[in-house]
């Protein structure tokens, strides 16, 4: 067996209003198009993936997300071109996101470079961009 890449990934959001409000606004900026939109669930595809946020049963403000709990650590999103990556943080940088670490480049694989920011949960996304393949195969 090998696995095909992941087909989806779904966050709770114990904010789902704020949540959904961020996420209408950047997900299709980076090509994902909304193919649920309910009262409980924002979710959408494109680029060989998926992905979606539902309301928490335990909705509350104060029910953000911990980095350093079990679970989650956090998401990355594959960018196709570096400029890619600049042109998300001047985006993010529009929506007010809480901005971890501006483009840089790291050594994880030759030439990454990405952006870490945090959702209104506190959730943190990354998006970079790896020449070629990278570590990927």
């Amino acid at each position: 067996m090998e696995i095909n890449g992941i087909a989806h990934t779904m966050l709770t959001a114990g904010d789902f209003a704020a949540a959904r409000a961020f996420y209408s606004q950047l997900l299709p900026f980076m090509g994902l198009s909304p193919v649920l939109d309910s009262d409980g669930i924002y979710y959408c595809v494109g680029g060989k993936t998926a992905f979606g946020i539902r309301a928490s049963e335990q909705a509350s403000a104060d029910n953000r997300f911990d980095q350093n709990r079990s679970g989650l650590h956090h998401i990355c999103f594959r960018l196709r071109q570096r400029e890619d990556v600049d042109e998300l943080h001047g985006y993010l940088q529009t929506l007010g996101a809480h901005i971890v670490h501006p483009p840089r480049e790291d050594g994880w694989a030759p030439g990454y470079y990405s952006v870490l920011f945090e959702d209104p949960e506190g959730i943190r996304l990354e998006a970079n961009h790896v020449p070629g393949k990278g570590l990927l195969t």
